[in-house]
Order: structure tokens, then C-alpha cells, then sequence
């Protein structure tokens, strides 16, 4: 049998945990494997797009375990009561290749892309940051708050969407932190004045350009994050020639991240470099820093390892299913003999 995490138990696992403690103990996972990067086997995700969206596979191994995560990105399916992001993973053996966890990775996604915002910013923002801007206020925007805000330090944050019913989502769901100041703006130029670091989460999947140079303050850390494709962009060419910019897999951020826009020789840093200490995330106050940031699949290996352990560990307090997805008989050569059994009437899971 096969572990198996599916909503059900990632909802017990946050109202047990709380969705901070969840971001923190993600973070510690992905900063631990970004540690050992040169073991990994990487490469870029696979991807098929269409005119309404994507769906990729994003596959990685250390040696040990093997992960890949399924997920898509349509813009429009809020439009049709469905979200834009959905996924799954498994985690498998590499010395039997027996998948060991299936996971959701929907909600999983949500929270370790909070944690490697987290990560970086660490790193790369001003350590007196105490006010952030959230520009786009969809699927994700809570969990980036709430990072920021348990886990970093931010007192104030200021808010734009252009559908004012995702900001009055944000500002509800935030109430929940009352020592959070949660304020909402016009527009991108008045969420991002005077703000420390400036999220950008946005959906479409369009070659948009919502922060431009003269939005820029001395000592502006960028976490952006929504151009995660090709043909997908958030920053006017000029904000990144302006900063530092870090990226997490530089091949796959060339195609799909804010990095697509420039030259093949413009210089970046990955944040295994930052995170292991062999470069600078920022050298000085003044200067401004971007995390253009696709998602890697690093990011959702550690995420399966991390839930994985925290379900053994857990085990006594929830209760973990498992489905019959690999055959199980006495002799590994006759599949056939499978195939014939008698079995009891099929009931499905209840």
C-alpha cells in the first residue's frame, strides 16, 4: 500500500500545526536540500501549453528518492468556478522505483512557495523590513502574508488586485492576524510606496509589466513570483537591469521567469549560492534585490520528504490513508495470477 495525503488530511494537518508552524518547518526542509544542490539530478519542467493555460511535470532525484509534481496553471478557470492552480506528487524509492507517497500538492504548493519566498527574502531583503507590498490578492496572497508576517517580521501590509473582491478576500481571511495592518490600495503605484518588500503574485498569463523603474525605492526587495512561464512577465525589463537579481535554476528561469526578458549573458546568482553562503543575497542597504522566482522542483521534493516525515511522526494523532496503487502478490513474476483472482464485489472507498 501507498501512503496517501489528500485534502482532507492537509486540513486536519493545518488546523493541528497552524499554517505558519507548516511555512516554518517547509522552509527548514527546502533550505536543507538547497544545501545539498550538487547531488541533485535537475532539469527544467516539462511543460504543455495551450491558449488556455499549462500543465507541466517538474521531476528531480538526489540518489535516494525520486519526486515529480503534476500541476497547471489556467488563468481563466476562477471564470468558471475552478481554481488556477492544481497539483499532485509522489514520492519514490530509487532502489525498488516503488512510489512510497502520493500527495496533494494544491494546497502544498501554496505553502512551500510562501516558505522559498521566506527563504530568499532572509537573504535578501533589508533585515528592518517591516512593510510589504501584495500586488495580486488570488490563491496565494494569504500564505505570502502570513509568512512575512510570523516569520519575518512585517508589521503592514498593503494590498492591490484588480478585482476588489480579491482584495476583500485577503483583507478578510488576514482579520484572523490582528497585529497585521492590512491596507488597501488604488493602485499598484500607491501599494508599493514606501514598502520594503514588494510581492508580485499575479494571474494572467500575459507579458504584463506592473512594476516599473520609477516604483522603485533605494533598499526594495522584489519577491516575483507570478511569471512562472513563458510569455509570462510581472517587471518592466529595466527593474531587473536596476537589481540584484537571484533566480532559483537558472536554465529554467531563462524560459519561464522574469529573466526571459534579458540578454543570455545578463548575470544572476541561484539561491542554493545565497542560501549555502557562497554569494552575496544583498551587500548593501540601498541597493535593490529581486527574487525571480519560477518554482523548482526541489522546492517539491522537500515538500514531500517534509510531509512524508511529519506523517510518521504525526501517526498516533492522524491517521493516515493509503491506496492499493502498486499489486501486491506472493510471487512478483505472475501478474497474470492478479489479473484472474477471485475478488469480493468492488465497493469503492467510503
Amino acid at each position: 500500500m501507498v501512503k496517501y495525503i489528500g485534502i482532507r488530511y492537509m486540513q486536519a494537518l493545518l488546523a493541528q500545526r497552524s499554517v505558519e508552524r507548516i511555512i516554518a518547518g517547509l522552509a527548514d526542509y527546502i533550505d536543507a536540500d538547497y544545501q545539498r544542490w550538487p547531488v541533485f539530478e535537475k532539469t527544467i519542467r516539462l511543460a504543455s501549453h495551450s491558449a488556455q493555460g499549462v500543465i507541466e511535470l517538474m521531476p528531480i532525484s538526489d540518489g535516494n528518492l525520486y519526486a515529480f509534481k503534476y500541476v497547471n496553471g489556467h488563468p481563466s478557470n476562477p471564470g468558471r468556478g475552478l481554481l488556477t492552480v492544481t497539483a499532485f506528487g509522489v514520492l519514490a524509492d530509487v532502489a525498488s522505483g516503488y512510489p512510497r507517497l502520493l500527495s496533494e500538492l494544491t494546497i502544498s504548493t501554496a505553502l512551500r512557495t510562501a516558505a522559498t519566498s521566506l527563504l530568499a527574502a532572509r537573504s535578501m531583503a533589508r533585515a528592518d523590513s517591516r512593510v510589504m507590498a501584495l500586488i495580486g490578492n488570488g490563491a496565494q496572497s494569504e500564505f505570502q502574508a502570513i509568512a512575512f508576517h510570523c516569520l519575518l517580521g512585517i508589521k503592514r501590509v498593503q494590498v492591490f488586485d484588480i478585482d476588489p473582491a480579491a482584495t476583500q478576500k485577503l483583507c478578510r481571511n488576514l482579520a484572523a492576524y490582528p497585529a497585521l495592518q492590512v491596507v488597501p490600495a488604488a493602485s499598484v503605484a500607491e501599494a508599493v510606496q514606501g514598502a520594503d518588500i514588494v510581492t508580485t503574485v499575479t494571474a494572467d498569463k500575459r507579458n504584463a509589466v506592473i512594476l516599473t523603474p520609477g516604483m522603485l525605492e533605494p533598499g526594495m526587495h522584489i519577491n516575483a513570483i507570478g511569471g512562472d512561464c513563458p510569455g509570462k512577465t510581472e517587471l518592466h525589463r529595466d527593474v531587473l537591469a536596476a537589481a540584484r537579481v537571484v533566480v532559483e535554476f537558472e536554465a529554467q528561469s531563462r524560459i519561464e521567469g522574469e529573466l526571459q526578458q534579458m540578454a543570455p549573458d545578463f548575470a544572476v546568482t541561484e539561491l542554493w549560492q545565497v542560501l549555502s553562503g557562497q554569494a552575496p543575497g544583498r551587500e548593501l542597504d540601498e541597493e535593490v534585490t529581486v527574487f525571480d522566482s519560477v518554482g523548482f522542483a526541489l522546492e517539491d521534493f522537500s515538500t514531500l520528504r517534509f510531509l512524508d516525515a511529519l506523517s510518521e511522526q504525526l501517526s498516533d494523532e492522524l491517521e493516515i490513508d493509503s491506496i492499493d496503487l502498486i499489486p501486491t502478490q506472493s510471487d512478483p513474476k505472475d501478474l497474470y495470477q492478479m489479473a484472474i483472482d477471485d475478488v469480493a464485489p468492488y465497493q469503492g472507498h467510503r
